[in-house]
C-alpha cells in the first residue's frame, strides 16, 4: 500500500512540475508576442507588457483574448 501511495505522490509532483513549466513557457511566449505585436501601438504594447508582468497569468489571459487578436487582424490586412 505504501508503494502505491508513493507512486501517486511522485506522479502528482511530476504533473505539477510539468504544468508549471508549460505555463511558464506560455507566459514567456505571450510576453514576447506582446512586445513584437505589430497590430498594437507603442502605448498599447507597454500596457500589455506591464499587465502580463504584474498580473501574471490573469494578464496573460486578458492579452490572449484581447491583445493577441490584434496581431491576427494586422497580419490578415497586411
Amino acid at each position: 500500500m505504501e508503494t502505491i501511495v508513493g507512486i501517486g505522490v511522485l506522479l502528482m509532483i511530476m504533473l505539477c512540475v510539468g504544468l508549471g513549466l508549460a505555463l511558464t513557457v506560455f507566459w514567456i511566449w505571450m510576453l514576447v508576442s506582446a512586445i513584437q505585436n505589430k497590430g498594437l501601438t507603442d502605448g498599447e504594447k507597454t500596457g500589455w507588457v506591464l499587465a502580463i508582468v504584474f498580473l501574471h497569468f490573469i494578464g496573460l489571459l486578458f492579452y490572449l483574448f484581447i491583445g493577441y487578436l490584434k496581431r491576427k487582424v494586422a497580419a490578415a490586412t497586411a
